[in-house]
């Protein structure tokens, strides 16, 4: 493990690079960008939901997930039936054009995910995502520091 460092950045970076042409490649045909794969594919798995529940379940900023919900919206895939001011706590609903790109959406992650754990066992899989968790968790406290004023 001389390489740690190397190793564990090179591969997180190249995972992430990978997902995200998936994305974009896959989501061509509908017209949409990586970034609002995740608002159809939660409003689709879990029915209505609001800017700030997708922000949560998401792990998106409010800004990059406004300008989402505002092109999905512009292009029909999704609406909201609020006259709340602060739509931002207001309940977001697939259209039908929505729920049918949802479906075929879900499908193509499914699809993906299987290929992609397909010589994992049902073991080797809880280990591996756990082990995200904790590293995610410890990444995350140490960078909770940088997000506190200086003198705390």
């Amino acid at each position: 493990m001389k390489e740690r460092f190397k190793t564990f950045t090179v591969l997180i970076a190249k995972i992430n690079r990978s997902i995200h042409k998936i994305k974009s490649e896959e989501m061509a045909e509908y017209n949409l960008k990586a970034p609002h794969v995740s608002c159809i594919y939660y409003l689709y798995k879990k029915g209505a939901l609001t800017a700030r529940e997708l922000c949560d379940i998401c792990d998106e900023d409010k800004g990059a997930v406004s300008r989402s919900l505002d092109y999905l919206e512009k292009e029909e895939y999704i609406t909201c039936d609020s006259d709340l001011k602060k739509r931002y706590k207001a309940q977001l609903f697939l259209t039908e054009k929505g729920k049918s790109v949802g479906k075929e959406v879900a499908e193509k992650i499914d699809n993906v995910l299987s290929y992609v754990g397909r010589d994992m066992t049902d073991d080797d899989r809880m280990h591996f995502y756990r082990s995200l968790e904790l590293i995610s968790d410890d990444l995350q406290k140490i960078t909770d520091k940088y997000d506190k004023p200086k003198g705390q």
